[in-house]
């Protein structure tokens, strides 16, 4: 499949967005994109994975954040956050996939509560 393929109008295939730049609200690029969850039950992307502080993704921590805190900048080719370093560096995070439990409620919660979203599901 050609990169072209992976975008169409306002849809974008997963595989291209994880590794796009997010951008912190001073518009400098802050990490990028791990992953997206997206909920089995609804089939709406929960969360996005922010890839962040490490060096060439050595050392890595990885943050949760809700979707809805993220917007597409057409200007900047990546997503735009309102987050602030300081705030990302007091939010929720982990430092391997083994040391997250997505299943446990209260993760997802920590989230949530942390960065005042309401709960999709």
């Amino acid at each position: 499949m050609a990169m072209e393929d992976r975008e169409f109008g306002n849809l974008i295939g997963s595989d291209k967005v994880e590794g796009t730049a997010v951008y912190g609200a001073d518009q400098r690029k802050i990490g990028s994109i791990q992953r997206v969850m997206i909920d089995k039950i609804s089939g709406k992307v929960s969360y996005a994975v922010l890839s962040f502080g490490g060096f060439l993704g050595i050392g890595d921590d990885y943050y949760p954040l809700p979707w809805q805190s993220l917007k597409y900048d057409n200007n900047l080719g990546g997503y735009v956050t309102g987050l602030t370093d300081n705030q990302l560096k007091g939010a929720p995070k982990y430092a391997n996939d083994s040391s997250w439990d997505w299943a446990n409620p209260t993760s997802a919660k920590s989230v949530d509560d942390y960065y005042g979203a309401p709960r999709l599901s």
